[in-house]
């Protein structure tokens, strides 16, 4: 896909937005099964089950996916196509790419030990490898969009308001 490609794909979209902003709210979902069998959650990627356990760190086997991992993994996914969607839309040719993902974990936090370690990423860092002939302000232009644009970095650097409930079924 192109440049020319891609805003002719958008237009329509972004029109009817303009139009009827309603039809941009969009509520996605994730769902998931706790199973009978260890301590383990069944999650539905749209594409296959995924399973989420404990982390080794916190007395898992390492045999299920760890949702932190999950989180990066989203992330990464999200990021690399932004970035490929910016790239595409500024005319800027990515020869290759890389996107990279780690964070930071106390998982004293997460167990209890301390009850002051926060539970959770402490510091996440995204980082993206890309071989281009581009000069460097589009380059600084492609990072600059990617942020603004992606979906799951805005989502964790703002943090939106969550809520929680459970009900008996």
């Amino acid at each position: 896909m192109d440049a020319a490609q891609l805003r002719a794909t958008q237009a329509p979209i972004k029109e009817r937005y303009k139009a009827d902003p309603a039809t941009a709210l969009i509520t996605l979902r994730a769902k998931g099964s706790i199973e009978n069998e260890g301590i383990a959650c069944k999650v539905e990627t749209g594409r296959a089950l995924a399973v989420a356990g404990l982390h080794p760190a916190t007395g898992g086997s390492g045999l299920e996916l760890c949702s932190g991992d999950m989180l990066l993994e989203a992330l990464v996914a999200c990021a690399g196509v932004t970035l490929k969607s910016v790239a595409t839309a500024v005319e800027l040719p990515l020869k290759s790419g890389y996107v990279s993902a780690e964070g930071d974990l106390d998982f004293r936090g997460t167990l209890g030990v301390d009850k002051e370690t926060p539970v959770g990423f402490a510091e996440i860092r995204l980082r993206f490898d890309v071989e281009t002939d581009a000069p460097q302000d589009k380059l600084d232009l492609l990072l600059k969009l990617t942020e603004r644009y992606c979906v799951v970095y805005q989502t964790i650097k703002n943090g939106p308001k969550v809520s929680v409930s459970l009900h008996r079924v």
